[in-house]
């Protein structure tokens, strides 16, 4: 399914109906576009080089200061174990960006695989790939997700494992349906008739002009699979405490709340922009990969 369709059929914000019932494209502002961008940007580079931004110890306990507000020594205060917030947030953007890199990776490689070979390798091939495939899509993938971290045991590298392994479904299905529509194009014929080589046709010609809107899918998936792998941690299946993972420090400090809710809400922020900053970007990325919404968005 296009990115166009995906977003009509889901409601999206990026069409309107106008009187004479022809859908109309109502693009964000640049302003809002490259806020979401600078955003992304902002914690890529903070995954990188957080540990280094820090400006205390994240692992470094230290009771007497427990649960200290926001101050100008802690600008995002401390949590019960007298552990500088802020530092903690920096540190989190290293586990958690790079597990959902890994996730969306792992998820890609093995989807785009067997949805390539679902949609070249014939109807008995692809009824069987494909069976299997709508066997993952009909569960719901954090349900699946946190019984299998739970049976391999609780800890982040259970969580990504179990994540990957349940994720690579709905690539798989995109995957087959772009290349099925890319290999009977004009152009794939003419190739086919000058007698270059199946393998030639296949990387040369077909999964290029495939995937191109693969990139936008995996874009629009960081923010999903990021929230699934913090609430992973949240629930204790996922990364463990002390680990500065997002959601490990969420459910660290939940039972603080009331006397402590810095230590609840900057990580919950940091979950919040990443998600939405990601977000916007597929949906920017989106909005350029298809000729249909550019040119409904240009009148």
């Amino acid at each position: 399914m296009t990115p166009a369709a995906t977003a009509e059929r889901a409601g999206s914000p990026a069409g309107t109906r106008n009187r004479g019932g022809r859908r109309r494209t109502r693009r964000r502002t640049p302003l809002v576009e490259r806020a979401a961008l600078a955003v992304a940007v902002l914690m890529v580079v903070i995954a990188v080089a957080g540990p280094l931004l820090a400006p205390h110890d994240p692992y470094a306990v230290d009771l007497s200061k427990a649960l200290l507000p926001p101050s100008a020594d802690h600008w995002f205060g401390t949590d019960a174990n007298g552990r500088d917030v802020l530092s903690r947030v920096l540190s989190g953007a290293q586990v958690t960006l790079p597990a959902t890199v890994i996730v969306i990776v792992v998820a890609t490689l093995v989807g785009t695989l067997i949805g390539t070979v679902a949609a070249l390798g014939g109807k008995v091939v692809d009824e069987a790939l494909m069976r299997v495939t709508d066997i993952g899509l009909s569960l719901p993938s954090i349900i699946l997700a946190l019984g299998l971290a739970a049976a391999l045991g609780a800890g982040l590298r259970s969580a990504v494992i179990a994540l990957a392994a349940t994720w690579w479904p709905g690539y798989a299905r995109l995957v087959r349906t772009l290349v099925r529509d890319v290999k009977d194009a004009e152009y794939v014929d003419a190739a086919r008739t000058l007698g270059v080589s199946r393998t030639r046709l296949v990387f040369r010609h077909i999964l290029p002009n495939a995937l191109n809107t693969l990139y936008v899918q995996t874009t629009l998936d960081v923010a999903a699979v990021m929230l699934v792998i913090s609430g992973l941690s949240f629930v204790g299946v996922g990364a463990q405490v002390p680990s500065a993972e997002w959601g490990a420090m969420i459910a660290g400090a939940a039972n603080n709340l009331t006397n402590g809710w810095w230590a609840v809400a900057f990580p919950g922020l940091a979950i919040m922009l990443t998600a939405i900053s990601f977000n916007l970007v597929g949906d920017w990325l989106r909005v350029r990969n298809d000729p249909t919404i550019r040119q409904g968005a240009g009148r």
